[in-house]
């Protein structure tokens, strides 16, 4: 360990990558040497991301797990597929499909405007709530701009309660107030955290409930997803098993990590709300999306709604085709495509989950903000694991 003024702050040996192979509970030797090449993406991403890495992929016939590195700095030890972590803005496809259930409901209509239903919180400041839809708020077509967290929290300081929690209400107000919109209606993707803390108000209002309870409810239960849940507002930590989050840097071999899993604003759960404030486990998130496909959460109709993509060029990554609504697609190049959602928490993980409408799935984590360009990037990792599961 690498000690300063007394704290620990990283390690050198022991988050290195570990056998090529490693793999956490429900695992076998036998699924690394039939899914080399995975391994394989799998350490080259671990070695510039985080203490640790794992994917959890398969299809209707079985599951297989993957690991590389380490899930703490303090004790060697793999990442297991049922540990806890913050899935960050996978938490997005939990609200967009809370959002169409409410569709299917006839209590929302997509093409309506957010005035109909969030009377006055999209005034002012340039914003035209009349002008605004449900869909473009969902696709990120709205013009409402990204809200980045930890930059706009000193300007919400005033919001915070004793528990250093604050009323997403309020803080969606406080940010229209501040940022004007990006663009007009309907004109281009522009990807907003506060979009969607403007979707989890619309739940609130319509249903009458919280966003916690409408996603629990209506998504967490049903699915029997145990290791997941939407955390509560000033509740900054995880339910036991989990992966510890990390930030950090790293100079060739050696990593200096600072453990950040509670960190005060990037884990505050009110902070992201319906953008963020999710956590699970990687064999939940692939269950969730497996069943999400399969039609077991919307209606067919809602889910044809969800897949119907807004294009965008992405010169970084020609694969990605566009953006549905919670949802994003990919193209294989074992042919098909898949669709995905991401997910960067402050506190310390960056994960991705993906799966196609053949029933394969994978999604994959590290223990540490990771939101760089290297290759092999998570999406390397999730494409190598989806065709390696045909």
């Amino acid at each position: 360990m690498i000690t300063i003024s007394g704290r620990r702050l990283g390690a050198v040996a022991l988050t290195a990558t570990l056998a090529a192979g490693l793999l956490a509970t429900g695992g076998t030797a036998q699924a690394a040497g039939e899914h080399a090449d995975t391994q394989a993406a799998l350490n080259g991403y671990q070695s510039h991301a985080g203490p640790g890495a794992a994917v959890y992929a398969g299809n209707a016939n079985g599951s297989w797990h993957l690991t590389a590195g380490s899930a703490s700095i303090s004790a060697a030890r793999p990442i297991k597929s049922d540990e806890h972590f913050r899935i960050a803005s996978q938490t997005k496809t939990f609200t967009a499909a809370v959002v169409l259930q409410l569709v299917d409901e006839g209590r929302v209509e997509l093409d309506a405007p957010v005035e109909r239903y969030l009377p006055g919180v999209l005034q002012g400041n340039g914003y035209d709530g009349n002008r605004i839809t449900v869909r473009q708020v969902l696709q990120h077509t709205s013009g409402i701009p990204d809200l980045n967290v930890l930059d706009f929290a000193p300007k919400a300081a005033g919001l915070l309660k004793p528990d250093g929690s604050v009323d997403p209400r309020s803080l969606v107000k406080l940010a229209l107030q501040t940022y004007p919109p990006a663009s007009a209606p309907g004109v281009q993707v522009l990807y907003s955290n506060l979009g969607y803390m403007v979707n989890g108000l619309l739940v609130e209002q319509v249903t009458g409930v919280s966003m916690r309870e409408a996603v629990t409810s209506r998504i967490i239960n049903r699915l029997g997803l145990t290791r997941t849940a939407y955390s509560a507002a000033g509740d900054r930590t995880l339910p036991a098993p989990f992966i510890p989050g990390y930030r950090g840097v790293r100079f060739g071999p050696v990593q200096f990590w600072t453990e950040t899993t509670t960190m005060p604003v990037g884990a505050e759960p009110s902070l992201s709300s319906a953008a963020g404030a999710m956590v699970s486990s990687l064999a939940d998130m692939a269950k969730f999306y497996r069943a999400l496909l399969a039609g077991q959460v919307v209606s067919p109709a809602a889910l044809t709604e969800m897949r119907k993509i807004a294009t965008i060029a992405n010169p970084a990554d020609p694969r990605w085709l566009g953006v549905g609504l919670g949802l994003q697609l990919i193209s294989l190049s074992c042919g098909g495509q898949a669709w995905f959602h991401n997910g960067y928490g402050f506190s310390g993980y960056t994960s991705i989950t993906a799966a196609t409408e053949d029933g394969r799935y994978a999604s994959m984590m590290t223990n540490a903000w990771e939101f760089t360009s290297i290759k092999p990037t998570p999406v390397d990792v999730i494409e190598s694991a989806l065709c390696g599961s045909r």
